[in-house]
């Protein structure tokens, strides 16, 4: 390139002559040529990320700003991604823009300015997450003892959900689903952030099972390839997430913002296994050691009760004893029960032959004819009564000086009812004469049926003194000089001659037969 030096003449000289383009040009082949590819060590200024994915952002010091640009190639090769405040070596080729007039550094890679720049930057955000609530305790939601669904979130290609799988074999088997996501470089935190909240929106009964846990995996490496796991969006979704999740990124001794965030912390992915399902061969045995411990308590349950009731069993009387009285008492009752029931059925016969004794036909017969007699006086008075107060009826009329005529009338409707009483009353005195035969025939043939006469006749006697009272007594009848024995067929005169003998057998030999009274 030519210079122009300050003693050449001015305007309408032999001085050089170039067009914009030409100057913009010269000047990017000398600053490209001269320079090359540079690394740059300084803290990041403004970043901006364009719609079209390319990356602006400024390196800065305490004295000088260079602008710098990543293209959407680069930004997704970058392990580390230039934020704000982080003091990185940048390196890429010198070139200019000539649209402003101003030179750029146009940046393929990102690297922290030595560890602890980048563990202050993860520190700080670690504290403003932390002041945001997201890494409390309280929050913090308990893992299922034995979850159905498994969801698991890391490389489908890598050693990490071999291990896993292997270890829920071993311990529990459970259904797991696995969500496909990259585990380091610029496409980590978003496919992360899109796992977390896809197995959220799953609905329970729906086609794809709904996890009861999430384990968020990757193995160990260096601070460079877990950081996609200190994004912020990854803490904000696990710290979004309905379901509880357990962070298993790394190795042991590995942190990142995603295990403060997670639910639960393991330190390897083979421990999440581990965290998540309980070991089954455990649970047996633990189950059938509580039920040989149940089977146990109660069959000394059952034993220390049978003991008891032993024990009480034996202070009880026994069962002859508290039976013993009541039968006795039952032997004696129904000892007398015959005896006593015979001696009713006699009483009971006695009092009937007293009561049918009243019941003559004779007596009956001249009752009943002295009541048709005064039935009959009654009849005979009631028309001279009916005739007497007809004409008393007629004086009254006469004393109110009725008409003739209606005198008559009345006394020719009162006569009319007077006979049609008459007429009436002799078929009901008939009516009631019948009914009284009636009764009285009815009466006689029960007297006979039931009368003492029946009863002599199935063998029985009647005993009289001499007035021909009947005697129940024998006391009274040994008292007497003489009495009459009233038989079926006839009467006999006898006397007491001393008490009476004792029942004669039946005889068949089963009871004693019924003898005499006497």
């Amino acid at each position: 390139m030519d210079l122009i030096d300050d003693d050449m003449p001015g305007p309408g000289g032999n001085a050089h002559e170039f067009t914009v383009s030409d100057l913009s040009g010269a000047v990017k082949r000398t600053l490209e040529g001269e320079f090359g590819r540079v690394r740059v060590r300084g803290e990041v200024g403004r970043v901006m990320v364009a719609r079209t994915g390319h990356m602006y952002f400024d390196l800065k010091d305490d004295r000088a700003v260079i602008a710098a640009v990543s293209w959407k190639g680069q930004v997704a090769r970058m392990a580390i991604r230039p934020e704000e405040g982080m003091e990185v070596i940048a390196t890429g080729r010198l070139t200019t823009y000539a649209p402003q007039s101003k030179y750029q550094l146009q940046v393929d890679n990102v690297e922290p300015a030595g560890a602890g720049a980048l563990m202050a930057m993860l520190e700080a955000r670690r504290k403003a997450l932390a002041a945001e609530g997201l890494f409390d305790v309280s929050r913090k939601r308990k893992v299922p003892y034995l979850p159905q669904v498994i969801g698991v979130i890391t490389s489908p290609s890598g050693a990490v959900i071999r291990d896993i799988l292997h270890r829920l074999a071993d311990r529990f088997p459970r259904r797991v689903i696995v969500w496909p996501v990259a585990v380091q470089g610029e496409r980590c935190p978003p496919e992360v952030v899109r796992a977390i909240q896809g197995f959220n929106a799953l609905k329970p009964g729906g086609p794809v099972p709904r996890p009861d846990v999430l384990i968020v995996a990757r193995g160990g490496g260096s601070i460079e390839d877990l950081w996609g796991f200190n994004d912020e969006a990854v803490v904000r979704a696990a710290a979004a997430s309905d379901i509880p999740l357990i962070s298993a990124v790394g190795h042991e001794t590995d942190t990142t913002l995603i295990d403060h965030a997670a639910d639960l912390r393991a330190p390897t992915p083979t421990a999440a296994a581990e965290l998540a399902v309980p070991v089954r061969a455990d649970l047996l045995a633990h189950v059938a050691n509580l039920g040989a411990r149940l089977h146990r308590a109660g069959t000394g349950a059952v034993q220390a009760r049978d003991q008891r009731l032993k024990d009480l069993s034996r202070a009880l009387p026994r069962a002859e004893a508290l039976l013993a009285t009541p039968a006795q008492r039952f032997d004696r009752v129904s000892d007398r029960f015959a005896g006593s029931l015979r001696a009713l059925a006699q009483r009971k016969a006695l009092d009937l032959n007293r009561a049918a004794g009243g019941l003559r036909p004779g007596l009956l017969r001249h009752r009943l004819e002295q009541r048709v007699d005064r039935l009959t006086a009654s009849a005979g008075r009631l028309a001279p009564a009916l005739g007497a107060g007809l004409a008393r009826k007629s004086d009254r009329l006469a004393a109110l000086r009725l008409p003739r005529g209606q005198m008559l009338r009345d006394l020719s409707r009162a006569a009319e009812r007077v006979a049609t009483r008459v007429q009436r009353m002799k078929p009901a005195l008939m009516a009631d004469l019948t009914r009284r035969r009636d009764r009285l025939a009815a009466l006689n043939r029960m007297h006979e049926s039931l009368g003492y006469e029946q009863t002599l006749a199935r063998g029985y006697a009647v005993v009289r003194d001499a007035d021909g009272t009947p005697m129940t007594d024998a006391a009274a009848v040994r008292g007497l000089a003489q009495f009459t024995v009233q038989m079926r067929d006839g009467r006999l005169d006898a006397v007491p001659v001393g008490s009476a003998p004792r029942p004669r057998k039946k005889p068949d030999g089963t009871g004693p037969d019924q003898g005499s009274l006497f």
